[in-house]
């Protein structure tokens, strides 16, 4: 009986320590207050925090194909599945399938990512390692906005030099265009793009843009249109996705 009461008390315990484990939530980041405003201005930014899972649709306009992409938000593994080729990150390395020539694009690696950085600015800039202060004002086709920098830690994401400014709306007080430079090591100094954030949609409570546009940018003005994707049926969840849908398919192969 008393080998009993000890197994049931130890069971118990056992339990509520998961239990506790299960439903503790992160800490919140340290953030500056302009740029919780901001965050604010853009619905329940605490909801994408605690999300433990995303998907997303994405229509490339100037191509007209559709992808959907799949993501585990604390480890960023994910799946994007379009119809010519599926691109994964499954917690260590990046991937591509059926085959390497199936994706067009340059970098397999550079691209897993991309879109759902952008498309989750300004949440994304609550992680670790990542710091968000105001600096002088920058100006978009004659209209001056208030602006804010994120900032990287040494070895903080895949490409910590890469600049980033958050243009805000003055009504809205929502993000309405990103100027960023993305760092190559065969230009010290590569130049600003503009990238526009339009149509904001309610998903259970927190803002994304349904349209983003990407521009050239040269001398404080938007100049000819690089790409432009729209985004469908985002999706925030409390559970994580399977492991394995992150995991390389038979016929893939892992790339860079």
């Amino acid at each position: 009986m008393r080998k009993t009461i000890l197994f049931l008390s130890f069971t118990a315990l056992i339990f509520s320590l998961f239990s506790c484990q299960k439903t503790a939530k992160k800490p919140l980041p340290e953030l500056s207050p302009e740029f919780t405003a901001v965050l604010e201005a853009h619905g329940d930014w605490q909801k994408w925090y605690y999300a433990k899972a995303q998907s997303y649709a994405m229509i490339h306009e100037t191509l007209m194909i559709t992808e959907s992409s799949f993501v585990n938000l604390e480890s960023r593994k994910i799946r994007i599945t379009n119809p010519e080729f599926e691109i994964g990150f499954d917690g260590s390395q990046t991937w591509v399938s059926p085959t390497r020539e199936a994706y067009k694009g340059r970098s397999v690696k550079f691209y897993h990512n991309l879109y759902f950085y952008f498309f989750n600015i300004p949440f994304v800039f609550t992680d670790p390692g990542v710091t968000v202060a105001q600096v002088e004002d920058k100006t978009v086709n004659g209209q001056k906005y208030k602006t804010l920098e994120a900032t990287f830690a040494p070895n903080t994401g895949a490409s910590p030099d890469d600049q980033y400014f958050m243009l805000i709306n003055p009504d809205s007080q929502r993000l309405e265009y990103l100027l960023y430079s993305v760092s190559d090591s065969n230009n010290p100094n590569p130049p600003l793009n503009a990238l526009k954030y339009e149509d904001y949609r309610n998903s259970d409570g927190v803002l994304f843009p349904r349209i983003l546009t990407g521009f050239t940018y040269e001398n404080d003005s938007t100049k000819s249109i690089r790409y432009q994707v729209s985004f469908d049926d985002p999706l925030l969840l409390d559970e994580e996705f399977e492991s394995s849908i992150f995991e390389k398919p038979g016929k893939g192969v892992f790339a860079d």
